[in-house]
């Protein structure tokens, strides 16, 4: 078994799309649209969805807006630097809700960063 993805409703994909590939550098793997049931799915992710667990962005035409609510906790991304991650997120646009530092309780460097409806990202570093 393996996980295959995860998915999260978007109020504009294609702002989503354009937050998970321009400021993440996530890939565009797959869009299909769904005119009988108004709504499309994409799949974004790092690799190929043969060997990587991706992220569904699924949007409902008539929904313009979600609440995250506070059920879903946040997409987990590694990274090498979480400091110049940041730096990189708020260059290109993206909000940074927590500032790269060693966790509570911990020396584990992460962040936190947000897409555009708000859903949490969590940059962990890379252990060196």
């Amino acid at each position: 078994m393996r996980m295959l993805h995860m998915m999260i409703r978007v109020g504009d994909l294609d702002r989503s799309i354009q937050f998970y590939t321009k400021v993440l550098g996530m890939k565009l793997l797959r869009r299909k649209d769904y005119p009988e049931g108004r709504f499309t799915l994409a799949f974004v992710g790092y690799g190929d969805e043969s060997g990587h667990t991706v992220l569904e962005l699924t949007h409902n035409w008539d929904t313009p807006a979600y609440d995250p609510g506070n059920g879903f906790g946040h997409i987990a991304v590694e990274v090498d630097d979480a400091y110049q991650a940041c730096a990189e997120v708020r260059r290109l646009g993206g909000k940074v809700s927590r500032e790269a530092g060693p966790m509570k309780h911990g020396t584990t460097v992460i962040a936190f960063v947000e897409d555009p409806d708000g859903y949490k990202i969590e940059f962990i570093q890379k252990k060196s």
